[in-house]
Formats: structure tokens, C-alpha cells, sequence
């Protein structure tokens, strides 16, 4: 697997308050924490590399190592393997490992919305989620969100989650050149992977879950997307660390509420432009309003993303979930000073 190393160990001297981020107590080294996103450069996992490159990190304190990975599912593996303490990826994996009798909690909520849209190829004939059936559709990874998200929506077109071909491919130039060759008839993809199908005249949007609107008519309600999710154990063993983490994103968070996406973008790594700033600007504006901006979970969210794995994946039962334990909004409130 190829790791790709985003940001290295912030220097031991900084000063840590003995109470409080940012005091002046005495000296020791901060905190770790290893983070591995499913695609640094998708504009949904944004926050991430955003918080680095406005110095969050080191400003609250913690030593944050960002690792790139092409698929959440991927970087899901490695966290439960203990490779890495935590994933930038969707909040829908934690319901899916507690069927599987593993604990895993989001810490803070990145996205309100999935920030996915299906695009179908202009050569597919697709004109309607009922013409999904027999079709290929790429995906980041067998058993990544958008795979989730695939087998819904062939499942609410009128089929089953076995009739369809999930293809991973993951996003970006890999998808593109998969739609190209043919090999690929829809997919379940974000920005700025959507816009530039678009701009090559190669795809369309059939549907849109970048706003909350296409959100709820899509899926049926509000569903929480990308997030900062770890084991429950080791949040628990490691509170201090999460705390910091946490608090770096919330600023984060509040950032995007103030800045636009003209700003934000001149922020980012030239190559998350691909080659075409203007158009990664315009995705990225269109996206703006996905951000969450406080960090806390949508009261009615978790239960919405329950409803929508449970359509297509008979294996997981609702009775036996117990959302409570999917999420914790403790360290986000603590960064915003609520009780």
C-alpha cells in the first residue's frame, strides 16, 4: 500500500499549558496522532490539509501526521489494524463495524452532506436509476461509502445490491480514464473529480448529494458525511490528543464559515488543482455550504444513515445498533466552550 506522507512530526519544544491549549506550564512534547484520510485532495475531506496548512495543528498543540489514501475503506483497515490512531472518512463506516462487532466513533463532523453525486456516462443510455441494473459503477473500494451509496441507489431504483457490477477505481484521473475506456457506465464520485467529467463532456449528474437538499431527496434526510472517526478505546486512552485535534478542526470549521472559497483555495497544494484552478474554484464554491459549521452531529442524522444501510445490506440489523455509540459530540463541545 502506498502511504504518502503529508505532514511530518511539528517540533518537540512547543509549549504545552499544563491546562488549557495553548498555555505556558512548563515544556514537553505534544501529543501524536496519526491520521489517514481516503483522498487528501477531494474536496469533501478538505478540512483535513486545510487545518495543517493554516498551522491549527500546531497552534493547539498536537503533532499530526497526515497520511493519503486512495479509498476510505483502505485507511478503515489500516486504523483497526492500529497502523494509524484515526480516518478522515465518512461517519456511515462506524454504523458498519458495530455490525461487525467492532466500536469505532466519530469525534467531529466535517460534512453535513455526502458531497457525492452519481454521474452517469453519456454513452450509458442511463436515464433513471431503474436502468442502474446490470450496469458497472465505479467506486473508490469494495466497501467504501460510495460503494454503500451505489448499492442504495441501485436498490432504490428497484434492484439489489447483486445487480450491478461495483467497480473500484477510486476518483480523479483513475476514474476519468475507467469512463473513457469504457469500463465504467456510472460512478459515485466527488468534486472536483464531477466537474472536470463534466467540463471533458463525458458525464452528467443523475444525482446530487452536495447540497442538503439534493441530500434529503436522494437519501431521505439529513446524512452526515465526512468526519474524524477512531477506535472508542483508543479516543478514550488518548483524550488529551483528540481534544487538541478536534479543537484545530473546529477553528477549522469556523474558518470556512468566514472565508470564501477564493481564499480557501489559495490555501491548498497547487496539485489539487489538476491543472485548472478556475475550475477547482468553482467547484470548490458550489461546495462551500457542505461544510459543518460547528462540527457537532445533526441531531437526525445518524438515524437517516442507518435507514439507508440497512435498505441494501440484510446482514446489518437496526435493533442491534446502537447509534449512541457511533459518535461523541464531548470533545466538540469542550472547543467550543458548551457543556
Amino acid at each position: 500500500m502506498r502511504w504518502t506522507r503529508l505532514a511530518v512530526a511539528l517540533a518537540a519544544t512547543l509549549l504545552l499549558g499544563a491546562v488549557g491549549i495553548g498555555g505556558q506550564a512548563g515544556a514537553q512534547a505534544p501529543p501524536r496522532i496519526s491520521i489517514m484520510v481516503g483522498g487528501l485532495e477531494k474536496i469533501i475531506y478538505l478540512p483535513a490539509m486545510l487545518t495543517e496548512r493554516l498551522g491549527y495543528f500546531r497552534e493547539a498543540g498536537v503533532n499530526v501526521t497526515l497520511l493519503n489514501e486512495g479509498a476510505g475503506v483502505e485507511a478503515e483497515d489500516e486504523m483497526i489494524a492500529g497502523r494509524v490512531d484515526a480516518v478522515g472518512g465518512f461517519y456511515d463506516h462506524t454504523i458498519d463495524l458495530q455490525s461487525k462487532g467492532k466500536y469505532i466513533e466519530s469525534v467531529v463532523i466535517w460534512d453535513r452532506v455526502p458531497g457525492e453525486a452519481l454521474v452517469v456516462s453519456n454513452r450509458s443510455g442511463i436515464r433513471s436509476l431503474a436502468d442502474l441494473k446490470g450496469k458497472h459503477i465505479g467506486v473508490t473500494g469494495i466497501g467504501s461509502s460510495t460503494n454503500f451509496l451505489a448499492s442504495y441507489l441501485v436498490t432504490k431504483g428497484g434492484g439489489t445490491p447483486g445487480q450491478y457490477t461495483p467497480v473500484p477505481v477510486g476518483a480523479g484521473n483513475t476514474l476519468i480514464a475507467a469512463m473513457q475506456q469504457g469500463r465504467i457506465d456510472a460512478a459515485v464520485t466527488t468534486e472536483p473529480t464531477v466537474s472536470r467529467l463534466s467540463k471533458m463532456g463525458l458525464a452528467h449528474v443523475l444525482v446530487d448529494m452536495r447540497t442538503a437538499a439534493g441530500t434529503r431527496a436522494a437519501l431521505g434526510g439529513t446524512y452526515p458525511a465526512a468526519c474524524l472517526y477512531m477506535k472508542a478505546e483508543w479516543a478514550a486512552t488518548h483524550r488529551e490528543a483528540v481534544q487538541r485535534t478536534v479543537a484545530a478542526f473546529v477553528k477549522t470549521l469556523q474558518y470556512l464559515q468566514t472565508h470564501s472559497a477564493s481564499e480557501v483555495a489559495d490555501k491548498m497544494p497547487e496539485d489539487y488543482y489538476v491543472g485548472d484552478k478556475p475550475l477547482y474554484l468553482a467547484a470548490l464554491g458550489a461546495s462551500m455550504n457542505m461544510f459543518n459549521p460547528t462540527g457537532l452531529m445533526p441531531p437526525d442524522g445518524p438515524p437517516t444513515v442507518l435507514k439507508v444501510l440497512a435498505s441494501f445490506n440484510k446482514d446489518l440489523e437496526p435493533a442491534k445498533i446502537d447509534l449512541r455509540r457511533t459518535y461523541t459530540d464531548e470533545f466538540v463541545k469542550a472547543a467550543l466552550g458548551k457543556r
